[in-house]
């Protein structure tokens, strides 16, 4: 009688943990699943930093806008995951540390925003700034304030006469830039496009979604 418990203790001990494994297996799957499923799994996981450092410029309610830049810069791979290089003076991809990257994006977008608002551009202006710089600001600030993918254009163009040898798109007339070779005059349209795409999916942070200013 004895062996017969002891038998089906065994057996019942083996069956739970057959099913912890199964369910653990299960877990993992889906978790896999969803990663491959969520185009902005990588960015995500810089949502709390990103947010973290808008606060310090009371700007947390664009988190999920900065996500999206970051989704369009990089998808957040590498060590300039917001490419802020530049923006900060240096040679491109000079920055190799995530934390460092945010610090200088977030302080460049806040610089664009600012000069945007006072000079009373459109908010898809100052997101198409970020990738153009602060002239842009200054080009649509004359042309009515509204940014356009055909102002874009020709501020690019105008860049790219200023220094033809620089901005070439890498010599490939089936670049779809080409010749607009300064920045890329669908920035903002494709941010937008992950801003619609993100509020539409799990929420950036742990609390609320922030998609700050409507385009």
């Amino acid at each position: 009688m004895k062996r017969r418990r002891k038998k089906l203790k065994t057996i019942f001990v083996l069956l739970m943990l057959f099913c912890t494994l199964a369910l653990l297996q299960t877990y993992f799957q889906q978790q896999a699943a969803h990663k491959v499923n969520d185009p902005f799994a990588d960015v995500k996981k810089y949502s709390p930093l990103i947010h973290n450092e808008l606060e310090k410029y009371h700007l947390e309610k664009y988190t999920t806008v900065l996500v999206a830049l970051m989704q369009q810069e990089s998808k957040g791979k590498g060590g300039d995951p917001m490419q802020a290089s530049e923006s900060a003076g240096l040679s491109r991809n000079t920055i190799k540390d995530p934390k460092q990257s945010i610090q200088v994006g977030v302080k460049h977008f806040q610089r664009v925003l600012t000069y945007g608002n006072q000079k009373k551009v459109d908010f898809p202006t100052i997101i198409q700034a970020y990738n153009m710089g602060i002239g842009y600001i200054d080009y649509i600030a004359q042309h009515g304030g509204k940014h356009s993918e055909y102002l874009a254009k020709q501020f690019s163009l105008l860049q790219v006469q200023k220094k033809p040898t620089l901005y070439t798109c890498g010599d490939n007339k089936s670049n779809f830039r080409y010749p607009y070779c300064y920045g890329d005059f669908t920035y903002s349209t494709k941010v937008t496009k992950n801003v619609q795409s993100l509020a539409d999916s799990v929420p950036v942070t742990s609390s609320k979604k922030t998609t700050g200013e409507s385009f």
